[in-house]
């Protein structure tokens, strides 16, 4: 979803990368497929260590707070994806962020690509 995002905008992917904690996303073909299609840097940790690779357990801690633990119990994991679906979409449009001056991330990126526009100045170079 943010890599159609930010291509649905032209935005750009130079230099992305994508944090992750050691889950079995890693071991799913599609998934590290998608990422090399991207040209994505893969961000892990070293197993067993938190602090490696912090921004996304800080990520998977909120999720898990604010809607596996608050929002269960859950009736089945078809239950879980779709609110997943939603919690993703109110964390990324709606859900202020201290750490980017109470703006969702929607709206800081929007921002951010204002004021810094990177693809412009790479295409006419």
């Amino acid at each position: 979803m943010a890599l159609w995002r930010r291509q649905s905008t032209g935005g750009d992917l130079t230099g992305l990368v994508h944090h992750s904690d050691r889950g079995v996303q890693y071991r799913a073909v599609r998934y590290t497929q998608r990422l090399a299609e991207a040209d994505a840097v893969a961000s892990v940790g070293s197993k067993g260590d938190s602090y490696d690779n912090a921004m996304a357990e800080a990520f998977n801690s909120l999720y898990k707070a604010e809607l596996v633990r608050n929002k269960g119990p859950w009736r089945g994991i078809d239950d879980l994806e779709i609110a997943t679906v939603e919690y993703i979409d109110w964390y990324n449009n709606r859900r202020l962020h201290g750490e980017l001056g109470h703006v969702p991330p929607a709206e800081y990126e929007a921002l951010h690509a204002m004021t810094h526009p990177v693809a412009a100045t790479l295409e006419t170079n």
